[in-house]
């Protein structure tokens, strides 16, 4: 990505106003002007997605949902094991990023892909009728993250998978063999993250070890664009819809 390209884009990460009475309309105040060079700059933020995608199965025949899909990049992490999705559903609320994610289907000939746009947290599928669901780095963007999770709680059949990469922050008192961490990340990322709307939250993980069953957790950190000296904490979370 050229160096203007960089700039406009962090322009629009962090001095560009964020406007619209919805959450949809600020969705798409944020990404309208940055959606064309949104997988350049989130590559090297957005960490943790592609070992997600690893540690997930992905059945023959079976039904992937993925929550909050953005451009679509996520398809890529499958590899050669798209195929064996029968359906891929890749839903978002943003209509310029869905613009991307559209080019991104079209040019890469994916059959049992299609896109969906709407609201994480209702959207119109029939319950029980999912096998593997993923949010990347989305539940911190949707106000009512616990609603989107419960939500897909519904939409997994009994056994299914859910995938979970975002940043977060750690209880300050967390639970047994779950990192701990100090007053300065507990405090600053929030309030740095609050600007464009991305709350990362001390009760996610949490939340979702209690609604689902705990397969694998991750707590790690990883470097953030231009600021070498701060790492972002994010986890990884794969769970199982419990029969």
């Amino acid at each position: 990505m050229s160096a203007l390209g960089q700039l406009k884009t962090l322009y629009h990460m962090v001095l560009s106003p964020i406007r619209g009475e919805t959450h949809q309309q600020r969705l798409d105040s944020f990404y309208a002007g940055q959606a064309e060079h949104y997988d350049a700059t989130r590559q090297k933020m957005l960490h943790g997605r592609d070992e997600l995608f690893n540690d997930l199965p992905a059945p023959e025949a079976s039904r992937w949902l993925d929550l909050g899909c953005g451009t679509a990049r996520n398809v890529e992490a499958w590899g050669d094991r798209l195929t064996n999705f029968a359906e891929a559903t890749l839903v978002d609320l943003s209509e310029s990023l869905l613009a991307v994610a559209q080019n991104r289907i079209d040019d890469a000939g994916w059959q049992n892909v299609h896109l969906m746009h709407g609201d994480a947290t209702k959207i119109d599928l029939p319950p029980e009728s999912i096998d593997v669901v993923t949010f990347c780095y989305s539940l911190t963007m949707i106000p009512n993250w616990f609603d989107a999770v419960d939500h897909a709680l519904k939409l997994l059949k009994p056994g299914g998978t859910i995938g979970v990469v975002d940043f977060y922050v750690a209880k300050k008192y967390p639970a047994a063999g779950r990192e701990r961490h100090g007053w300065f990340r507990r405090s600053f990322w929030p309030i740095w993250f609050a600007n464009d709307n991305v709350f990362p939250n001390a009760d996610l993980l949490p939340y979702l070890e209690t609604r689902f069953e705990t397969e694998s957790v991750h707590e790690e950190a990883g470097k953030i664009m231009m600021i070498p000296l701060l790492r972002i904490p994010y986890m990884r979370f794969v769970g199982r819809k419990r029969a």
